[in-house]
């Protein structure tokens, strides 16, 4: 029976000089930390960001290694070495990156295409598991319980009335 090594990523970022995605990882059972290098090929400056992330991900040789590692974030090295090949540097590309995976609060997302409500969704969720406080955090409080002030009076709403009551 063979053992399955499991990996603990660590960091994991882009070298555009050759291009490669770098991973600092440590095996599971060992406290010594090694660094993985995955050559980017067949990768321009017109190639999709998001197939490129999968494939990789996705890849037999790198899988265990990267399943620690979101597909956003490999998303985002790839958008950086898209932009380096385009010509960017690198604050630009970070800063059109940011734009691009931005919630705008105002955007009605009724309008948008399922490829990218989904996206949208995506990112709503990894920053909800960012921001989510577990058991285990030390400032987790079990049971909290606010009193919200009411300077105002409150205003009745015609959709929060019994269906028989006239307004």
């Amino acid at each position: 029976a063979r053992t399955v090594m499991t990996y603990i990523a660590k960091k994991c970022g882009i070298c555009f000089q050759p291009p490669s995605i770098i991973l600092i990882y440590r095996e599971d059972n060992k406290d010594k930390t090694r660094q993985r290098v995955m050559p980017v090929r067949n990768f321009s400056k017109f190639s999709d960001c998001s197939l490129a992330a999968e494939q990789l991900k996705n890849n037999p040789r790198h899988k265990a290694y990267l399943e620690g590692v979101s597909l956003r974030q490999l998303k985002k090295l790839y958008s950086l070495l898209k932009g380096h090949l385009g010509g960017e540097s690198l604050a630009e590309s970070l800063e059109k990156f940011r734009q691009q995976e931005a919630i705008d609060p105002e955007e009605d997302m009724n309008r948008l295409d399922d490829k990218e409500l989904a996206k949208r969704k995506s990112i709503m969720d990894e920053l909800f598991e960012k921001n989510r406080k577990k058991k285990d955090d030390p400032d987790f409080i079990y049971d909290i319980e606010v009193e919200f002030p009411q300077d105002e009076q409150l205003e009745s709403c015609g959709w929060d009335m019994e269906s028989g009551e006239e307004i």
